[in-house]
């Protein structure tokens, strides 16, 4: 359709009219719908899970926080762009690595907007590294941080016993590992005691069954015994259960040997790191744990005969010292009279010394007697009323004394402060002259003039008066006449 068609068909008045309408059913107030900042953002939400279900995302992880909720908070960003993401405490301890900035991961999760804040996050399920497995990141991670807390120092392991009383076998009653254990335990020490403690060793909650076995052994199990954890080889999967950090804290903290025999050679768990001695397997296990029969049959005969031959020698040195004993012996008799006299002499001195220290006693009991008498208290009990009595005289003597020499110092001062009394000086003829209309005190005749009238204060009353003159200086008060 040309331009002109399209004018023909709307002129320009007809296009004003229907612009001019439409702004004014959005502009008019009954026509507007104002949202809620919380509605809007659920309305957002809502709009979120209809077009983005859960999803794959990748990204390399910044600003990683974790507080003490336990949840992780970090920024999941690309060379362009980035976005929030959450992993709350119950994801974050079922993942088998540690989380650390600048890691690249894929996550898989939902969009959420946080109304709090209006923010667009990711809320994460599950975690996987990128680049490299998740299993062989977490068993580097965690064989790192348990060695740096120790478990893996040699100064923690227990020696295993010579001839072990009991050996505990911690592992599955059908796998292979039970029975080569057995077959070549039997075939070196016949009279090997194995108590085969059944235990789920692959698979999820493998780590729980296997740490519930070890806590039963450990609580029964007694000195010279033997723990043994093992099984056949397998992936790192399969292996896994024998990598649970649980676990190797309780074999960190056993009482009894533990001996880890996971696996091939060529295997390795956290385990056998933990545990107080390796086998490469289960056989080797058996070869480390119990002495061969034969090997013992030999010691035991040159221990029996080096024994035979020390009985010997140190039983003729022994003939050659009492030989030479029984030359040196002297006649038990003379030795007992030499006693008797010793002890008759003991018993003197012990006499003269008991009655030395009855006589000190006797002198140190006159003498505290004597002292005792000296300080009887009745005695001091007369002295001290005495005295008391002796102190109430003087004390009431003390208090008339003061009050009289209070009495006359306040006649003193009285007499002083009489004598500058203006009082005074107006009982002796003198008297006070005021301004009637200043109230001021007149000192000098130039302060009053002629026909004023002057106020007199003598000793008592008050006098009015007017002055008739004034003169200045010393000169003679001048009379009516004048």
């Amino acid at each position: 359709m040309s331009e002109n068609s399209i004018k023909n068909l709307f002129p320009p008045s007809a296009l004003e009219g229907i612009i001019s309408s439409d702004i004014n059913r959005v502009i008019s107030p009954s026509a507007r719908h104002v949202w809620r900042i919380s509605d809007l953002l659920g309305k957002i939400q809502d709009r979120l899970d209809l077009d983005f279900d859960m999803l794959w995302v990748e990204g390399e992880i910044s600003n990683l926080r974790e507080p003490s909720s336990g949840h992780c908070y970090f920024t999941l960003k690309d060379n362009r762009s980035q976005i929030k993401a959450v992993l709350f405490k119950s994801q974050a301890a079922r993942l088998p690595f540690c989380l650390e900035n600048g890691r690249y991961i894929i996550g898989f999760g939902r969009l959420n907007i946080y109304g709090g804040r209006g923010d667009l996050q990711l809320v994460l399920e599950i975690v996987e590294p990128k680049g490299e497995g998740a299993l062989q990141l977490a068993f580097e991670q965690l064989m790192t941080r348990l060695e740096k807390e120790g478990l893996f120092s040699s100064e923690h392991k227990l020696p295993l016993p010579l001839l072990p009383q009991r050996v505990f076998v911690i592992t599955s009653p059908t796998g292979a590992a039970i029975h080569d254990f057995i077959r070549n335990a039997k075939k070196r020490y016949p009279g090997a005691n194995i108590l085969l403690c059944p235990a789920s060793v692959q698979g999820e909650g493998a780590s729980v069954k296997i740490i519930d076995s070890l806590k039963v052994v450990r609580d029964i199990a007694e000195k010279g015994d033997v723990i043994l954890l093992t099984r056949g080889g397998g992936s790192l999967e399969d292996l896994w259960a024998f990598n649970d950090e649980t676990l190797a804290r309780e074999i960190f903290n056993c009482t009894v040997p533990v001996v880890s025999a996971v696996g091939h050679e060529v295997d390795f768990t956290i385990s056998d790191f933990v545990a107080d001695h390796r086998a490469a397997t289960p056989t080797a296990a058996a070869q480390l744990i119990f002495p061969c029969r034969e090997d013992l049959m030999d010691k035991v005969t040159v221990l029996t005969r080096r024994i035979v031959l020390s009985s010997y020698n140190r039983l003729k040195i022994n003939r050659q010292a009492v030989q030479i004993l029984r030359h040196r012996l002297k006649d038990p008799r003379k030795k007992f009279v030499e006693q008797r006299l010793h002890q008759d002499d003991l018993n003197a001195r012990l006499l003269k010394v008991m009655q030395e220290k009855i006589r000190y006693w006797s002198y140190g009991y006159q003498n505290l007697r004597e002292r005792l008498m000296t300080q009887e208290p009745g005695r001091h009990l007369a002295l001290a009323k005495a005295e008391s009595r002796s102190l109430s005289r003087r004390l009431v003597r003390a208090g008339s004394v003061f009050v009289d020499r209070k009495c006359q110092s306040l006649a003193t001062l009285s007499g002083k402060l009489n004598a500058v009394s203006p009082l005074a000086v107006l009982s002796r003829g003198y008297s006070l002259v005021y301004r009637i209309s200043g109230g001021e005190l007149v000192k000098r005749a130039d302060q009053v003039a002629r026909d004023e009238r002057l106020l007199i204060r003598p000793e008592k009353g008050a006098i009015v008066c007017k002055v008739l003159s004034t003169e200045k200086g010393r000169g003679r008060v001048l009379s009516e006449t004048d």
